[in-house]
């Protein structure tokens, strides 16, 4: 059924897009048209609350061993293992092949030049993040549920915390990978604004005045406390970012 202000194809191209089934160029043209067309945003909306209604009514159940084991022994006894639940349907796409290709790159350059080539790896997560059905892994607004999924994905769980009073919402989080290290990443929303809060190990080397202030039209905020690099990235105006990363450094309510 057609909705007011747009036409079939762009309903079922929304409708692709929420499912996985769209290549990076094309889910990117969704977007862009989802923010300009308030009938496909609201069409957006009401896919996702009917798939987290459906998700939370008809859990997925794990194949039985039997099948697993009959499945793996036609296709020669391989057997792969799954690390993390992260990328889902665009995994395989062309942004992943760049992020691993820069994070390389990261390894091997001067230590003058990291926080530049880190900041690029997440600005790629957070793009890529943006471009999927849903830009987080485990979706809650309550930091008590947040934090413990990360114990067993990454060695240490993130410090988590709520703003919702001040208009950061949390909405979940999400393991990114810089170098061949999982790390935390929280999403926290502004009206339509996404944030990506990544926490990294902080070395003595890395130089806050080295790390850029945008990549690709993104901000990039960071700052160091307790041993942890930040990286705040969002298309949030610079002020506001800037709000935000002090309203978390001061934050006291902390799970």
């Amino acid at each position: 059924m057609t909705r007011p202000g747009s036409d079939d194809k762009s309903i079922l191209l929304v409708h692709a897009y929420l499912d996985g089934e769209l290549d990076p160029a094309n889910g990117l043209g969704v977007t862009q048209q989802i923010d300009k067309e308030p009938a496909l945003a609201n069409e957006a909306e009401r896919i996702k609350a009917l798939q987290q209604s459906i998700y939370k009514q008809l859990p997925r159940e794990e194949a039985p061993p039997e099948l697993r084991a009959r499945i793996e022994s036609s296709v020669g006894g391989l057997r792969r293992e799954r690390v993390w639940p992260t990328w889902r349907a665009l995994a395989a796409s062309i942004a992943l092949t760049a992020l691993v290709s820069s994070s390389s790159t990261w390894l091997m350059v001067g230590s003058q030049q990291q926080p530049t080539m880190i900041a690029d790896a997440l600005v790629s997560d957070h793009i890529r993040a943006l471009m999927a059905p849903e830009p987080v892994d485990v979706i809650s607004t309550d930091r008590h549920t947040v934090k413990p999924w990360f114990n067993g994905r990454i060695t240490s769980s993130p410090r988590v915390v709520d703003l919702a009073k001040d208009d950061f919402t949390l909405i979940g989080g999400r393991v990114d990978v810089i170098g061949r290290t999982p790390v935390s990443t929280l999403v926290y929303r502004r009206a339509k604004h996404l944030i990506s809060l990544t926490a990294l190990p902080a070395e003595s080397r890395f130089e806050l005045d080295k790390s850029p202030r945008t990549v690709s039209g993104y901000n990039v905020v960071r700052w160091v406390e307790n041993g942890v690099s930040y990286w705040a990235v969002s298309d949030l105006e610079a002020n506001q970012l800037e709000d935000f990363a002090r309203l978390f450094r001061t934050s006291k309510t902390e799970l």
